[in-house]
């Protein structure tokens, strides 16, 4: 059972997990530095320990106490109650949730791990905003990818918005980092999978001729908004693909695109 600790002073060390949640280049150095994450709400501090992810400490807003009880009495780590007000100033932001929780990172596997029992895998290159991160690992989730692969420079799943966007999703598909750009990509050819890019140049094939649903073992590369894939990653695809655009439209949002993109690469696929 965990202990139920009230605090009142912002600067308790007990909390530094907590401290400066809203400055990103402090959390992207920080957090994977020291193997910690922050969950932030109900549901996905709960599929974070579903998911098997280790609970170093938990800070609520004391209306949040009853709601996750269970959750209390189940871990052994502390548990911190704060009000409102301390919250937001040990963070630097309104913790609308009333819940947060640093959570203990897990070794990530290997690309090759992943790619031997995968057969339809998300590649990202460079994509930087997390909120795009979320999203697209959200759709990822829900049809029925198997495995993400980023490349050296993408940013944290891990990281507080990207959690919080994907709903937790992120805990549900596994990813790697390829340890080289575009090199790395030699390795997933190799493993079988025909490399396709993503990319709304009109010399591509339209998504519904390149038919990617019917090939055994699909990578489909997604690039960052704006700029989208790099010009060293189309050259090292099999194929571009392109989803058709109306009514003047040059292109979507890398997460929707995603998520169209996804539903054409799984289609007619059982999903669990």
């Amino acid at each position: 059972m965990a202990e139920l600790i009230t605090v009142d002073d912002p600067g308790d060390p007990r909390l530094s997990d907590y401290l400066g949640l809203t400055d990103v280049e402090l959390r992207r150095q920080r957090e994977p530095a020291e193997g910690l994450f922050i969950a932030e709400g109900e549901k996905v501090i709960r599929r974070a320990r579903q998911a098997g992810y280790e609970m170093r400490s938990m800070l609520l807003s004391a209306k949040w106490v009853d709601v996750m009880r269970d959750v209390i009495d189940e871990v052994p780590a502390p548990v911190y109650a704060v009000s409102p007000d301390l919250a937001e100033r040990v963070t630097g932001y309104h913790v609308h949730r009333g819940a947060l929780a640093s959570m203990q990172r897990k070794p990530l596997p290997d690309a090759g791990t992943l790619l031997s029992a995968a057969r339809r895998v998300v590649i990202m290159e460079s994509v930087n905003d997390h909120t795009n991160i979320g999203a697209i690992f959200r759709s990822a989730a829900a049809l029925g990818m198997d495995a993400v692969l980023l490349s050296p420079d993408c940013a944290d799943p891990l990281y507080r918005r990207s959690v919080k966007v994907s709903m937790g999703a992120v805990f549900s598909v596994p990813y790697a980092r390829l340890e080289t750009w575009p090199r790395g990509l030699d390795a997933v050819r190799d493993a079988g999978f025909t490399l396709l890019a993503l990319t709304p140049d009109q010399k591509a094939t339209a998504m519904d001729e390149a038919a990617p649903h019917r090939l055994d073992r699909v990578a489909l590369m997604l690039g960052a908004e704006g700029e989208g894939l790099s010009r060293q990653a189309l050259m090292a695809a099999d194929e571009w693909v392109r989803i058709p655009m109306a009514h003047g439209v040059d292109s979507l949002n890398v997460g929707a695109a995603a998520a169209v993109a996804f539903y054409a690469v799984t289609a007619g696929r059982p999903r669990d």
